[in-house]
């Protein structure tokens, strides 16, 4: 009879040639892009690899590399002051998508199984719409003379100038990334075992106290999942900025499409995404590697 072990390694084929194909290909491709320098060409990047000149194009190829591009990232504020801000947005974003969201999933998870049906399903009906309708329905509710200045209007509260402000950035960004946040603390919260309350009760312990020392950290891995949903999508969050906080928002993902499609300056361009990936990249091998050691610890 045939070993079937060595079958084993089939079923591991299809998800490495995905992730080969549409994720080492195109890293190694913008990888390759950010090494190289700007021209007036088509494409608009040199060096570019010619194989039919053999072993001498590979090779003008390699000395054609260099990491200008990166060094230029270092020195030009811009880049800077566009990091900076697309962290402090997610930051500040995460946050309230906390606030937010824990509440919300907290109440789910303490609600009857029927009632949380429902309300499981209110949290997933957006994903029902285009993001990008829901994104201009922020614009027609928050434009100066759109429904709540028409609605503060009525109760003579005067208009609110809230469109092209980072606090409309805040609310588009929240409202679009809330299901994020809800789905994995209500998985977290919905898995506690009530009893554990019941005892810290017992023991004397207030509400408040059982709840910083129970449910908290019961409930820490969907915090930390929630987070880095959010985090890490809205820190290179090009839509809502542009939409919602006008011209005068910086963040990295306008950067990006400004180099791109604008300047067509696709070596900066390359080199900005490149550092944006190590920078998302370290909040999860960090949290993996807290994880680890906690599992050895046990």
């Amino acid at each position: 009879m045939a070993d079937p072990r060595p079958r084993r390694w089939l079923a591991a084929v299809p998800p490495y040639a995905w992730l080969l194909v549409f994720f080492l290909f195109p890293f190694v491709l913008v990888a390759k892009l950010s090494l190289s320098h700007t021209v007036l060409a088509i494409p608009p990047y040199a060096p570019t690899l010619d194989l039919s000149r053999g072993a001498d194009g590979v090779a003008d190829f390699v000395r054609g590399l260099s990491g200008e591009t990166y060094a230029r990232l270092v020195h030009d504020r811009l880049y800077l002051a566009a990091y900076l801000s697309s962290l402090k947005v997610a930051a500040v974003s995460t946050l309230l998508l906390l606030l937010v969201g824990y509440p919300m999933a907290y109440g789910m998870a303490r609600t009857g199984p029927r009632a949380r049906t429902w309300l499981l399903m209110a949290v997933i009906l957006p994903f029902w719409t285009s993001f990008l309708i829901r994104v201009y329905a922020w614009i027609a509710i928050l434009k100066p003379e759109g429904l709540l200045n028409l609605a503060l209007g009525w109760l003579h509260l005067g208009p609110a100038e809230i469109m092209n402000t980072p606090t409309a950035v805040y609310i588009g960004i929240v409202y679009s990334y809330l299901p994020f946040m809800v789905l994995p603390l209500y998985a977290a919260l919905e898995k506690l075992d009530p009893t554990l309350l019941e005892a810290a009760g017992d023991l004397g312990a207030p509400p408040w106290r059982a709840f910083w020392r129970v449910t908290w950290p019961l409930s820490w891995p969907g915090v930390v999942a929630g987070s880095l949903l959010c985090f890490i999508p809205i820190v290179g969050e090009f839509v809502i900025p542009d939409l919602l906080g006008g011209p005068g928002s910086l963040m990295i993902g306008r950067t990006l499409w400004t180099e791109f499609f604008a300047d067509r300056d696709w070596p900066s361009a390359s080199a900005v995404a490149i550092v944006l990936l190590a920078t998302l990249t370290a909040p999860i091998l960090i949290y993996q590697h807290q994880q680890a050691r906690a599992l050895e610890r046990q």
